[in-house]
């Protein structure tokens, strides 16, 4: 993530709110909600770097009745230390409260609960084992992913599911290493990968791992392969033409304005009528004339003579 977007205008959809969230993670995220759904899993959501809402606005769609959404992020606060407050400057210089609010509340009647400060402060603000679903997309410094790995850890019910973005970008080292040492030496367990994101839980991934590659197989616009790698199967996933799945409009939606019909050509030159056939009467002087005003003009040149 290192191109800031500007944005002073009320969303109409989904795709008008700026941020990277594949369809690919789109899809994945509705999946693994919906099914939380479906299973009866109840808990809060918590995602960690909200940059203009584009994520939040989908979870926020997903959440029930007495269940709680956090949002965590920095907005236009200090940073903790130097290297973020570079990191900040960098990407996310055009992030506002205000404008991830508007696009928010574009698409929701209310707000989340909203954290404006480092991620590190989110273990002292959500309590232990309370949370179904944990998005971390914040800085992308190994340090602070690290912290915010802990930090999900203990917010997360026993089968949530964690989300760690930019898992793998060239210029994300710091997350990638975090998410494989968490991997490694902290329990982690993978789920599966997409482009983007490494969807993992410290639950039983096996359950997960069967109902989710079911309902791929079925799909012929992602891209799936199984790995094995130091005793995890890693389901990888990727993008074939994916279209974002359906997502309610704002309330500031605006239809487009359908395109003008082309213009009517000029109907083609009615065909002339075909002429009656000639009567009887009109055939014997067809036939019958010619040869009699021959016989005439003879007799009248003899006469002359």
């Amino acid at each position: 993530m290192t191109h800031p977007h500007v944005t002073d205008k009320h969303p109409g959809e989904l795709a008008d709110v700026p941020g990277w969230f594949p369809p690919l993670d789109q899809m994945l995220f509705t999946w693994f909600l919906e099914r939380q759904h479906k299973q009866g899993t109840h808990g809060d959501l918590l995602e960690l770097g909200v940059y203009m809402g584009k994520s939040a606005i989908l979870l926020g769609r997903h959440l029930r009745p007495g269940e709680t959404f956090t949002v965590c992020d920095l907005f236009e606060g200090e940073a903790p230390d130097g290297a973020n407050q570079a990191e900040t400057a960098k990407s996310y210089s055009s992030l506002t409260r205000q404008a991830f609010e508007r696009n928010y509340l574009s698409f929701h009647d209310t707000l989340p609960k909203v954290i404006a400060a480092p991620s590190s402060v989110v273990a002292e603000k959500v309590a232990p084992d309370t949370c179904r679903f944990v998005h971390i997309d914040a800085s992308h410094l190994y340090e602070h992913v690290h912290g915010d790995i802990g930090a999900a850890h203990d917010i997360l019910l026993p089968d949530g599911i964690v989300v760690l973005d930019d898992f793998r970008s060239e210029h994300t080292p710091g997350v990638s290493v975090a998410a494989w040492e968490a991997v490694l030496n902290r329990g982690l367990r993978p789920v599966c990968l997409s482009t983007q994101k490494l969807y993992g839980t410290w639950g039983d991934p096996e359950p997960l791992q069967e109902d989710l590659l079911e309902m791929l197989r079925r799909r012929t616009d992602v891209g799936l392969s199984v790995q094995e790698a130091a005793g995890h199967r890693l389901i990888r996933t990727r993008s074939r033409g994916m279209k974002p799945p359906p997502f309610p409009t704002s309330r500031h939606y605006v239809a487009p304005v359908p395109a003008p019909a082309p213009a009517e050509t000029a109907e083609p030159r009615a065909a002339r009528p075909a002429r009656p056939a000639p009567s009887r009467a009109r055939r014997l002087a067809r036939d019958l004339l010619p040869p009699l005003v021959t016989r005439a003009v003879r007799r009248a040149r003899a006469s002359r003579a």
